[in-house]
């Protein structure tokens, strides 16, 4: 079963905070691509795809001269939905925007979170990608068949490791994976993490026998030989790394993730043009495509009303997902 569902450095312009305020101190007449005092929001820790996806797209419009400036902060918990909180409550403010992905649209059913993605401005779907399976250097698991044997023996004593909360991303892939090998989806021993950086501590620590996160999180780490790639979810194979996809490891599914931005509700209709307009430019910027590409990441770009209705397709969709799994 396949959910076609799609951010590495910021310069030293950027300012990175942990739970600052959120009320902009930005001022002056917005001209072109210019937003005085934006700010992105990344609501789980350092390290993450929401945190490189948005810290990449900072420094992209930075070079790019879209605007100057642009403050990315983390405030992390409950799968990203603290952040979505906060950002809710924003109502108006825009000069604020979150990162988010799969992983938020989870975790609002499995956190039973208040607020919900309905509650925010869709701005832009910008990323797709496969998630990758990973085991660390010194692993007993050379390859897909290897974890798969030991994970069909016992699951329990096979924990995987995941960047998101139960229902997201992370979560998803591994559970289809044990559906598709035989293994029922509550038998996996899934341990989250708050992020893809909290989870590389554990596998490259050996706390979890093989962890499941995105491609771009991991890519530097795998290059390295600090990790060891052992497939990947989607439907095709990655040029440049020597991988299986999960359907030429025999299991019958594949997986897909993708990120996007949201902003505060109650936007005017002047803020949300400029913040989609924004987004555009950059995505139509030699350098967003440079990073697309550095990243493994592939162009989803879906704006406005169409990345509302996407969003909400993607709700059900999860919703779905998780009562078959039995999750």
């Amino acid at each position: 079963m396949r959910l076609r569902t799609p951010l590495a450095l910021l310069g030293s312009a950027l300012l990175v905070l942990v739970g600052p305020p959120l009320l902009s101190a930005g001022s002056g007449d917005d001209t072109g691509t210019q937003i005085p005092g934006l700010r992105f929001m990344v609501p789980n820790t350092p390290g993450g795809g929401y945190d490189i996806t948005a810290r990449t797209l900072a420094k992209n419009a930075e070079d790019a001269g879209l605007t100057h400036n642009i403050e990315v902060f983390n405030l992390p918990g409950a799968g990203g939905t603290v952040g979505l909180a906060r950002l809710v409550g924003e109502h108006g403010n825009g000069k604020l925007a979150m990162s988010m992905g799969l992983g938020v649209v989870g975790a609002v059913h499995t956190n039973k979170s208040p607020k919900t993605l309905a509650d925010t401005t869709p701005v832009a779907r910008i990323t797709e990608e496969s998630d990758i399976v990973v085991v660390g250097k010194n692993s007993p698991y050379r390859t897909i068949a290897d974890l798969l044997t030991a994970w069909k023996k016992d699951p329990a004593k096979v924990p995987v490791g995941g960047g998101s909360s139960p229902g997201g991303p992370d979560h998803l892939a591994p559970m289809l994976m044990a559906k598709a090998a035989g293994i029922a989806p509550k038998a996996v021993n899934y341990v989250p993490f708050d992020g893809g950086g909290e989870l590389l501590a554990s596998i490259l620590g050996d706390k979890v026998s093989f962890g499941v996160s995105g491609l771009g999180e991991y890519l530097d780490q795998i290059k390295a030989g600090e990790l060891r790639l052992l497939a990947v979810t989607g439907p095709e194979r990655i040029p440049g790394l020597d991988a299986p996809t999960l359907r030429e490891a025999g299991l019958d599914t594949d997986f897909t993730n993708w990120r996007g931005i949201v902003a505060p509700p109650g936007l005017s209709d002047a803020e949300n043009a400029k913040l989609v307009g924004f987004v555009k430019k950059l995505h139509d910027s030699p350098e967003w495509r440079e990073s697309l590409k550095k990243n493994g990441w592939d162009d989803a770009f879906l704006t406005g009303d169409a990345f509302g209705d996407f969003l909400a397709a993607e709700d059900r969709r999860v919703d779905s997902v998780l009562k078959e799994l039995g999750l």
